[in-house]
């Protein structure tokens, strides 16, 4: 089968396209036959050496955690997925040798999840951003601990960047779960995709006063922060939060470190959460994979210009090109084509 490989960490010419054996499922683990694989930032932060160590702890690495294809064998004591069954899969590579950058992956069974009738390009668009949404939804001290409709019914959330991947995501899930959306964005062609996404109030920050529109909107604070960019927007997020509310904070867009208004945020009692999806534990995983299925089969996570998430598709041959584009900040979802299973 194809794959593709890296044997040291670098630059995205580091990765080779190469000829392997297909693996056999062992216990517990089930093969997939892959459709299309997602690429995320932490598949060329982890390739480059910027988020792990620079020797790797094995000979080579198959990138990528996200995918979506055809359960091709179970292995031993996989009870629960049978060969012919359309999945999603998430964190095929966490921890182990080879994720989804390969025609057929092996994957441990509880990071395999069924796709119903959703397309393989929502499926592999799932994963770190879904999942990770799905946890920066759900760590309110005041709110619920799971998504499903009506769950956030009279809440406020902020989503900080909302034509980012998990911005996206964050978008229609608290859409979907009934809470009042508004989100930020630097350009009025990305006010277009997240208005597309379903937020209900869109805002230009680099147009205006954001402060004083989200204020306009949300007068008595907003509940729930999905946040992209703290360091840049701490100040922002004190000013608009409402007392007791909680920030979500996924990434550190721009830097390492924060400044923080520590007596503002002190007096709103407000909960700053860090989210790491690869540490957040088995438990938060799982519910995290059943709500994200659960609104996927309400059809509300589309993906594509429609759905204010355009598609940037690479081939299996051009993985090197897709993690560049991610790199570079590509508007979008950046996926791999690696089969036709339709």
């Amino acid at each position: 089968m194809r794959a593709v490989v890296y044997d040291k960490t670098g630059d995205s010419s580091v990765l080779q396209l190469v000829e392997r054996d297909v693996a056999e499922p062992t216990w517990g683990t089930v093969r997939v036959k892959l459709a299309v694989a997602g690429v995320n930032p932490t598949d060329w932060k982890a390739r480059s050496g910027a988020s792990a160590s620079a020797d790797l702890p094995w000979d080579e690495v198959v990138p990528g955690q996200d995918g979506a294809g055809v359960v091709d064998a179970v292995g031993n004591g996989v009870n629960a997925l049978h060969a012919g069954e359309r999945v999603w899969v998430y964190l095929a590579q966490h921890e182990r040798p080879t994720g989804t950058a390969e025609e057929y992956a092996v994957i441990p069974a509880e990071r395999v999840v069924r796709l119903g009738d959703a397309s393989y390009d929502e499926g592999a668009s799932l994963g770190v951003p879904a999942m990770t949404a799905h946890r920066a939804l759900t760590v309110h001290e005041d709110g619920p601990d799971r998504l499903s409709r009506g769950a956030l019914e009279g809440r406020v959330v902020l989503v900080s960047g909302g034509a980012g991947a998990v911005g996206h995501a964050a978008i229609q899930l608290a859409v979907w779960a009934g809470a009042t959306v508004i989100t930020t964005v630097s350009s009025d062609e990305k006010a277009a995709l997240a208005a597309a996404a379903g937020a209900h109030h869109v805002v230009n920050y680099r147009a205006g006063d954001a402060v004083a529109e989200i204020k306009a909107i949300a007068p008595d604070g907003v509940d729930l922060v999905v946040e992209v960019a703290i360091i840049q927007n701490a100040e922002l997020v004190s000013q608009v939060l409402k007392p007791r509310g909680a920030v979500s904070i996924y990434a550190n867009t721009g830097g390492t470190e924060v400044t923080l208004p520590v007596r503002p945020l002190m007096a709103l009692n407000a909960r700053l959460q860090f989210i790491l999806l690869y540490t957040v534990g088995d438990g938060a995983l799982a519910a995290a994979a059943e709500d994200v299925s659960a609104a996927l089969a309400d059809g509300v996570l589309g993906v594509g210009e429609e759905y204010g998430l355009p598609l940037v598709r690479f081939t299996l041959g051009q993985t090197a090109a897709a993690h560049d584009a991610v790199e570079n900040g590509a508007v979008g979802k950046v996926l791999i084509d690696i089969a036709d299973l339709d």
